[in-house]
Order: structure tokens, then sequence, then C-alpha cells
């Protein structure tokens, strides 16, 4: 299983000409890239220290970076703080726990922007990358899908939502961002081919 140590010193390699973030109270990002493995993030403890290198590299520091994913020990709402939260630009994405579980939430393609600020790829885009790793139910407790508690790669699922709040048809589970469909396998390639590109939420939670 990839360790923090690993995760970290990859993502920083990567990021190591990262752009500076928009805004210094960035406190909610998605993952410009996935580390490599698909599923296999190192368990939580990996992803969320691969949140901080990116926050990091985008000049964000001095913030405990917690990744919104679920566990069969940990559900994503109760490990990300109390809120409020925004992106690299300063716009508020909610509140709150509730509200960012409820309909007032501002998650779209227009403000669920990377680590530098950058809108990422939704549906009719060229990749589509709009599913979002998350192992969740639409209240942010687990769903059975987590890729092993994200320290699988290969066989298995996660479930994913989508950060542009579209999909095939109008149904909520279609606009869900946390809580949309199973992904067709835990390895990268699969995770392509349902939509997304083993990206995730990172929440700052102080």
């Amino acid at each position: 299983m990839r360790t923090t140590a690993f995760l970290a010193a990859s993502a920083a390699g990567f990021f190591a000409f990262g752009a500076e973030a928009q805004d210094e109270t960035m406190s909610f990002f998605v993952t410009s890239v996935n580390p490599g493995s698909g599923g296999d993030l190192g368990g939580l403890e990996g992803a969320d220290a691969y949140c901080d290198t990116l926050a990091t590299a985008a000049g964000i520091q001095g913030k405990t970076w917690r990744a919104y994913l679920s566990t069969a020990s940990e559900s994503a709402r109760d490990r990300i703080g109390a809120g409020p939260w925004v992106n690299a630009k300063g716009v508020t994405i909610a509140e709150d726990v509730a509200s960012l579980h409820g309909a007032g939430n501002n998650i779209s393609k227009d403000t669920a922007l990377d680590e530098s600020g950058n809108v990422v790829n939704g549906r009719g885009d060229s990749p589509n990358r709009h599913d979002m790793l998350t192992g969740s139910l639409p209240d942010g407790t687990v769903a059975e899908q987590t890729c092993n508690d994200w320290t699988n790669g290969g066989e298995g699922s996660a479930m994913v939502g989508h950060h542009d709040r579209r999909g095939l048809d109008d149904s909520d589970a279609a606009k869900s961002w946390n809580s949309s469909h199973p992904s067709r396998g835990c390895g990268l390639e699969a995770l392509r081919g349902t939509g997304g590109d083993g990206l995730f939420y990172c929440f700052a939670a102080d």
C-alpha cells in the first residue's frame, strides 16, 4: 500500500511548477489530478496528505486538509470540519455541514474549482472528468462502494458524485455532487470509463 510519504513526494514533484491560488482563504477544492493509482489513495491518511500537498503547491499553508471520502469506520461529513468553505476564487461553497448536504449548497462546475482556481471538465467536455470519488451516500455517510476504504486500485467500485451536477437524466442522483452512481472499477481506466479521472474533493477542517 502506498505510504503517505510516497504520495506527498510524488505529488510535490508533479506540482513543482504549481500556480498560486487566487484566494488565500481557500478552504475547498477539487484535486486537479489523481495521485496515480485510481481508488488506491493510501487510505484516508494518504488522501488527506495529498490534499495538503496540492494546497501547499498552490500557495495555501497552515490549514488541516481532509479528503471528502467515507470509509467503513468514518463518514465524509464527520471529517471535514464545521465550515464555512470557500473555493480558490473566494466563492462560498457552503456555510456548514447541514447546508453542504442540503439543497442550499453552491457546488457546480463553475464553483468546484481545482486547487489553482481552474474549472474541472464536466459532462460535454473532452475528456469528461465529472465523477468525484466520495464513497458516500447523499447525507455524507458511507456507501458500500469505497475501493476497499481507498486502498484498492483494481477490482471493486467507488461511489462517485458529479461536481457539475449533470448526468444522463434529470434525476436527483444524476445531479448529486456526492452520490450519483458506482464506478465500473477502482483502477484509473475503469474510473475514466464512467466519466471520471479519480478526482476527489478536499475541505479545510479548521
